[in-house]
């Protein structure tokens, strides 16, 4: 596919953050000039990210603080997206959530009500304020057989020095302990972060493309849910390591300022 066709068929950009459109603090190249230039051809753009331990205004403050914010932009993390979910199929269920207390707040203002004794259900997400009293709990709830469910499945979160463990470490330490594994996971690479995207940006999936630097949730995402793809060099990825996937993105960028 040629960058003018993927422009003309997409209505909405979906943005990975690290990797992506920065490093850390630093945007990478040009990337506030390219995100206003897909603006000014009338693009929506949507930060996406699996990261569920910050919240929306979060993540939105540090994109002003860079300068990558403009007009009409959003935010869309797995914790919200898992929010949404739970609130379409899991409506009044009471939540055990293993997460940060800023993602305890957003379950809160959603109406969805945190039961730490006895709970319908119970959630993972990435939680960098883990305790063994909270391993301890959520293991016993799994053993008693309630329903699991996580954010999202990365094993590692991309930090300045060493990767941390992320929450695919914590349901690898989970199924070790409890024998269960996730009954769902919402975030990408899977079906149901796509779903609650289109309903909450209402654009239709095939109108989307997402862009990203990781083949096993950026790209495999698109693939999933009927999005175009953009792969960008800029992170993880590298034009060998990309052969190792089954999907295919339609363009491969050095970064996400050859889109134009």
């Amino acid at each position: 596919m040629t960058k003018e066709a993927l422009l003309n068929q997409t209505d909405l950009f979906l943005l990975d953050l690290d990797g992506t459109v920065y490093l850390d603090e630093t945007p990478i190249g040009s990337a506030a000039e390219t995100l206003q230039a897909l603006r000014v051809r009338g693009k929506q753009l949507v930060f996406l990210t699996n990261n569920s331990s910050k919240t929306e205004e979060e993540y939105r403050a540090k994109l002003i603080r860079i300068g990558l914010w403009g007009e009409g932009d959003r935010v869309y993390t797995s914790g919200m997206a898992t929010i949404s979910y739970l609130g379409r199929h899991f409506a009044g269920k009471r939540v055990y959530l293993v997460g940060t207390e800023a993602l305890k707040r957003e379950f809160s203002a959603a109406g969805i009500v945190l039961d730490e004794e006895d709970p319908d259900l119970c959630v993972l997400a990435y939680d960098v304020q883990l305790t063994f009293a909270k391993i301890k709990k959520l293991n016993a709830f799994l053993r008693a057989g309630k329903p699991f469910f996580a954010t999202h499945p990365d094993d590692v979160c991309p930090t300045k020095d060493v990767p941390m463990p992320d929450v695919g470490s914590f349901l690898a330490m989970f199924e070790r302990s409890s024998g269960r594994k996730p009954d769902l996971i919402i975030g990408k690479p899977f079906t149901p972060m796509g779903e609650e995207l289109a309903s909450f940006t209402g654009t239709p999936q095939a109108k989307m493309c997402m862009i990203g630097d990781r083949m096993h949730t950026d790209i495999r995402f698109a693939a999933n849910n009927g999005m175009k793809s953009v792969l960008v060099l800029s992170g993880e990825t590298t034009r060998e390591t990309m052969k190792n996937f089954p999907d295919r993105p339609d363009l491969v960028l050095e970064t996400i300022n050859e889109i134009l």
